[in-house]
């Protein structure tokens, strides 16, 4: 799978705690980096009658037959591999368990489930392909 390139992003959260449920459309971009891919997505997330300018970071590699995703700063978030497409991230008292879905290629999903003390949501993303060409 060659993630590089542009994608558009549409994602649904739906908070069990809030009651409400949440939208973000943008564009999520995998760009070559030392080591791995930069992934960028910018777009606006609707919460209720909240429109916000949202942006997120990470740093995806490969590793010893993983795909590892970190933190834009290097920290460790999650690892999976092309067979085990489950992972799950502690951020005590949260846990992050992320399933993704790439049984349509090029299209592809992450459905993330968070829970916590003060979270209870579900969150999810798909992408699907805008072009190839890594963006300047």
């Amino acid at each position: 799978m060659d993630f590089s390139g542009e994608w558009a992003l549409e994602r649904e959260i739906q908070s069990e705690i809030a009651g409400q449920a949440g939208r973000f459309s943008g564009r999520a971009w995998f760009c070559a980096a030392e080591g791995g891919l930069a992934y960028r997505e910018v777009g606006k997330l609707h919460l209720g009658a909240a429109v916000l300018q949202a942006e997120r970071r990470y740093f995806w590699r490969k590793a010893a037959g993983e795909i590892e995703v970190l933190f834009a700063d290097g920290r460790p978030f999650h690892s999976f591999t092309p067979a085990q497409t489950a992972a799950t991230h502690y951020c005590d008292p949260d846990v992050y368990q992320v399933a993704y879905d790439f049984a349509d290629w090029p299209r592809w999903s992450s459905r993330w489930r968070v829970s916590g003390p003060r979270k209870d949501y579900v969150m999810v993303s798909r992408f699907s392909p805008v072009s190839r060409p890594e963006p300047s």
